[in-house]
């Protein structure tokens, strides 16, 4: 089995005269970031690899997740910015199999469109959330019943689970 995480960065300011990739967390997304590291470190969904968007909010975003996860391997991957669907899945089809959890640090809509081209199966309405709206700092966890990150294919995946800030506050965290 492999596993893939993707993370969406969380809520980033809009500073004026600050270009897109430059783009920094929002008072939202630097309490949310270290909030859905924890979650993941409470859940065991600790990645063999990161790969991070060079885009200033998804390295910030990882920079304040990562403390409970442990000494994570990870990379930045610039095709990560602005990826369309196509150029992500390359990206996880290319990664080495001996890799069993890959996470991804990255943007909307492509994490979005890519989960939902993934996801196969899953719990129906966690399915229908992530269809829905893949907000700042929302986590999608999908499976993948194969040996080899080259055989993920459309509908391949189980949704694990998809977990967002919100949800966690309505939890009464």
């Amino acid at each position: 089995m492999h596993r893939l995480i993707l993370f969406r960065h969380a809520k980033s300011d809009r500073p004026e005269g600050v270009r897109d990739v430059d783009r920094p967390l929002a008072k939202r997304g630097r309490r949310a970031a270290p909030r859905m590291g924890a979650t993941l470190a409470d859940a065991g969904l600790i990645p063999d690899l990161a790969l991070v968007s060079p885009a200033r909010r998804a390295v910030e975003t990882w920079d304040l997740a990562k403390p409970p996860l442990g000494a994570v391997p990870e990379q930045s991957e610039p095709r990560l910015y602005e990826a369309s669907v196509e150029t992500l899945l390359a990206i996880v089809r290319e990664t080495d199999p001996g890799v069993k959890t890959l996470l991804m640090v990255g943007h909307n809509p492509g994490f979005e469109k890519l989960a939902v081209h993934l996801v196969g199966e899953g719990e129906a309405a966690a399915r229908a959330r992530l269809a829905d709206k893949f907000p700042t700092a929302a986590v999608a966890v999908i499976d993948f019943a194969i040996e080899d990150w080259r055989a993920v294919a459309p509908g391949s995946g189980r949704l694990e689970r998809f977990v967002t800030p919100r949800a966690l506050e309505s939890d009464g965290d």
